[in-house]
């Protein structure tokens, strides 16, 4: 995957737009962040994930998953975009998206889907 992958991906969610973060590219929804590129171009930056459930991702797939020691007390984790797929990130980038969209959007969106 690349982060233009994740773009695709995620404008075509309600209430998601571009935007940037501490001088990347980001997806954010209602002003908050959805998601953001890393430095190194490859990773993105993944909020609202709890320690325990990094920690697990981390432990079952170290090739995609990681964190460094400015992220430890964050509830956040690093994927390599480049060593993983959109069922991988995927469920982890709507998750987050329900979040923060507002529930009217959620809803809609929710329906849509059933049509």
């Amino acid at each position: 995957m690349t982060f233009d992958d994740v773009r695709k991906l995620t404008l075509a969610w309600p209430e998601v737009e571009d935007g940037t973060s501490y001088g990347t590219s980001a997806l954010k929804v209602r002003k908050k962040m959805l998601a953001r590129l890393k430095e190194d171009g490859d990773s993105l930056v993944m909020p609202g994930i709890p320690a325990d459930e990094r920690d697990m991702l981390v432990a079952s797939q170290p090739k995609v998953f990681y964190f460094t020691d400015h992220y430890k007390d964050y509830p956040m984790v690093l994927i390599r975009l480049s060593k993983t797929k959109r069922a991988t990130v995927e469920p982890l980038l709507r998750r987050q998206w329900r979040a923060l969209a507002s529930k009217a959007a959620v809803r809609a969106f929710d329906h849509s889907q059933k049509s």
